[in-house]
């Protein structure tokens, strides 16, 4: 990861689901979650992406708020979202600058090819902008609820 626990969140302004927009700027004081998932409507960025949406009555008592990103286009996000009723916004990164500001573009392998891709990671920033915990090569079940924990404990 290219970011490290303490430091200030890299700067972002993303195009989300919903014709919204999220940036890092509108989101100062109050904590909040990227999560970097591979591809939208694939089997393990859906139930990544239900997990969170179950999680976020958790999270709102603390203000948190919860942004997946990923380098699909807005139109696969907005069908994405519509499909399974995600209330929290996507955002889209096609040009991976964030992506890659927060350490989420790494070199991964498949039969034997490499090839850059997204690793499925977290990160919790905290109210001041700062970066509070970082989950890299995350495993699905039972991340949301960490996650919800980890948020808990910062509030």
């Amino acid at each position: 990861m290219s970011i490290a626990i303490g430091q200030p969140a890299p700067d972002f302004t993303l195009p989300a689901s919903g014709g919204r927009t999220v940036s890092l700027a509108t989101l100062k004081g109050k904590p909040f979650v990227l999560y970097f998932y591979p591809k939208a409507d694939t089997p393990g960025c859906t139930t990544e992406a239900c997990a969170f949406e179950e999680a976020l009555p958790q999270l709102g008592h603390t203000g948190a708020m919860v942004i997946g990103v990923s380098k699909d286009s807005i139109k696969a996000i907005e069908k994405f979202a519509a499909k399974y009723n995600l209330t929290f916004p996507l955002a889209s990164d096609p040009e991976t600058k964030v992506i890659e500001a927060y350490g989420a573009w790494q070199e991964k392998s498949m039969y034997g090819k490499k090839y850059m891709g997204i690793e499925r990671s977290t990160v919790l920033v905290d109210a001041k902008g700062k970066i509070a915990k970082i989950w890299p090569k995350v495993k699905i079940a039972g991340h949301a609820v960490e996650v919800s924990q980890a948020v808990k404990e910062l509030a």
